[in-house]
């Protein structure tokens, strides 16, 4: 696939063959080299041929191949076009939300941090498979999350009312149904609510190192040498089986419809048809309860840092900065039309003014939470009027520069040693991490820099970890 240079980390993938609209890619020099390594273009253009695109379909600078839509994908389609699970990902609404307090850091020694992470993992289960210890959070209250999702945690005591306000989509989106949900993803995603997971989720401990716009980072209530706290999961086996379910059932829903796919990993339907209406439903079901997840972790990180100090938490500050979700299907207003916005592996990113911004953030434009690998640095961006050319969208992290398998057969201890430095983590056996060592993705700093560069974002803060908790794959 060849790339035109447009502009500085700008480059455009011309309409070939079957495509109905170009590609954008916003690579700098050294992520061009990266990006031909695997098939992410071939994807991008593949995304390009679908009925009702949007020109054009873009990639973020951490783009890597994924299933269907490559991760770092940005696709929206008309009122018209399709809907595509693939287009969305398998962990729906994977994402990202980061607490500030009033914790100073260096006061803090390495033993405390110890303790912090210990008892964040004592009520927060962490590794694939793993059930919540909120046994309570069951049955009919399940179903209540799945249709109004953090909501529904904060109003059963798990959290603040202010944390609603500071989610993305007040941490409900409209339009969930359970009824389009599979019997084996409600037994799935009955139990999980509450758990971390495996793969590339973490909780983590951090420090507010460098603030670049002390105005904005004021209003997010962000202060240098301050401890912050990121968490990032998604919908568990719940969306991973609803993501399962709708690809084998939208590739026969394609024919029906008389849709050409290029790739059996962007099966998809009218976005208006019954099987388009259905998967969207059940994904809005997934969304909400990834929302939910991340409240109630929130609500036993509190508890945590109650339990360790001694304190209440609100003293302590653990004020939610913002949630936000990395893959997600929503209908939004584009360049004068209702369009459909498919981000996997990115992340909203509304300018000042935006009437979607939450009201505290209605002046500054909403964080972007941005994070890195395990053992680097993550980042709190806004998006500007520029984003308008990305569907306001940006990069959601660092991307993959190797396979998990390839990390683990490739990386070493000496490696992985030198790579995480000072930063605790909570398992005794390296080689768990392997697959997620820092070495494995693209320089987090690099990648940010791609779209600050050009006026896309704009740095607010840099976040240094100080002790990291992963669950294992």
């Amino acid at each position: 696939m060849d790339l035109e240079r447009e502009s500085l980390n700008k480059y455009r993938l011309r309409r070939t063959g079957d495509m109905l609209v170009d590609g954008v890619v916003y690579l700098s020099k050294d992520l061009l080299k990266l990006v031909k390594r695997d098939k992410s273009l071939q994807q991008l253009a593949n995304a390009a041929c679908l009925p009702g695109v949007v020109d054009p379909v873009c990639g973020m600078p951490d783009i890597h191949e994924g299933f269907g839509l490559p991760i770092g994908g940005v696709m929206a389609t008309t009122s018209k076009g399709v809907i595509s699970a693939g287009a969305v990902g398998m962990d729906i609404n994977c994402g990202v939300r980061l607490l500030s307090t009033n914790i100073e850091a260096r006061e803090l020694s390495i033993p405390t941090l110890r303790k912090l992470i210990e008892k964040i993992e004592e009520y927060v289960p962490t590794g694939v498979g793993k059930k919540g210890k909120h046994r309570t959070i069951s049955g009919k209250f399940f179903e209540q999350v799945a249709h109004e999702g953090a909501k529904a945690i904060v109003d059963g005591g798990y959290g603040w009312p202010d944390d609603l306000k500071n989610t993305e989509e007040e941490g409900s989106l409209p339009g969930a149904d359970l009824a389009a949900v599979s019997a084996t993803a409600y037994k799935r995603g009955e139990g999980q609510l509450g758990t971390l997971g495996g793969g590339n989720h973490f909780i983590e401990l951090q420090l507010v190192e460098e603030i670049y716009r002390p105005e904005v980072a004021d209003k997010f209530g962000l202060q240098q040498g301050m401890l912050a706290v990121m968490v990032h999961t998604g919908s568990r086996g719940f969306g991973h089986q609803i993501c399962n379910d709708y690809s084998k059932g939208l590739l026969a829903a394609a024919k029906k419809h008389g849709i050409i796919i290029p790739d059996r990993g962007l099966a998809c339907a009218p976005a208006d048809s019954k099987e388009g209406k259905n998967y969207y439903a059940a994904m809005a079901c997934a969304v909400n309860y990834a929302f939910a997840n991340r409240q109630l972790i929130t609500y036993d990180i509190r508890r945590a840092f109650e339990d360790v100090f001694q304190g209440a938490a609100g003293d302590m500050g653990l004020r939610l900065v913002y949630d936000v979700a990395h893959n997600i299907a929503k209908w939004e207003k584009h360049r004068g039309q209702r369009v459909l916005v498919h981000r996997k592996g990115a992340t909203r990113a509304l300018p000042p003014g935006h009437p979607q911004n939450p009201r505290a953030y209605e002046q500054t434009g909403h964080p972007v939470l941005v994070p890195g690998s395990m053992g680097t640095a993550s980042y709190v961006l806004v998006g500007t009027e520029k984003a308008a050319a990305t569907y306001y969208s940006a990069n959601h992290g660092a991307g993959r520069t190797m396979s998990r398998t390839a990390a683990v057969k490739g990386i070493t201890k000496e490696q992985f040693d030198t790579s995480m430095g000072r930063v605790l983590y909570n398992s005794r056996n390296y080689k768990e991490l392997l697959d997620e060592a820092p070495d494995a993705y693209k320089d987090i700093d690099v990648v940010v820099d791609t779209l600050a560069d050009i006026g896309i974002t704009a740095k607010v803060a840099r976040l240094r970890p100080l002790a990291v908790i992963k669950g294992k794959d």
